[in-house]
């Protein structure tokens, strides 16, 4: 609903019947070695596959993965093919900041990811939480967060 105008804006006040009902649900990423993201995060983390799909339209791979015993969000992996038009340089992150990852216990958590080949870029510590970073094969920074 149009309220007035401020130095020539038309400014906008939301209301309930203007207000889009959504509902967020997956997280996309593009990755450069489809094979081994899936491996880093079924290894790794735990996740599942739910579901691998060909794109013909994109000339590209999408593999949905999701945590086991909860109806939480997909991290869907998106492979493009060479020749594709989505098959552009790839920058690490391009505005996507970092995907993040409750574990019970972090240090055994970064243990284990440090044999894997993935060590802590970073650690930190707040009152009631330790988190750190590591780098999935495509360089995307993953928090791993222990609360409590």
């Amino acid at each position: 609903m149009k309220t007035g105008t401020a130095k020539g804006l038309i400014q906008w006040r939301a209301s309930s019947a203007e207000t889009m009902k959504a509902k967020f649900f997956y997280t996309g990423i593009r990755v450069k070695d489809l094979e081994a993201s899936m491996k880093f995060y079924t290894t790794l983390l735990g996740m599942k596959v739910r579901g691998r799909t060909t794109v013909d339209a994109a000339k590209g791979t999408v593999v949905e993965l999701v945590c086991e015993g909860e109806g939480g969000n997909t991290l869907e992996l998106n492979y493009y093919d060479k020749g594709s038009s989505f098959d552009t340089k790839y920058e690490v992150g391009e505005e996507l900041d970092h995907l993040a990852f409750a574990v019970k216990d972090l240090d055994a958590a970064l243990a284990e990811a440090k044999m894997a080949g993935h060590p802590a870029v970073l650690k930190m510590q707040e009152p009631g939480s330790r988190y750190a970073y590591i780098q999935d094969p495509n360089g995307i920074w993953i928090e791993l967060a222990q609360f409590g």
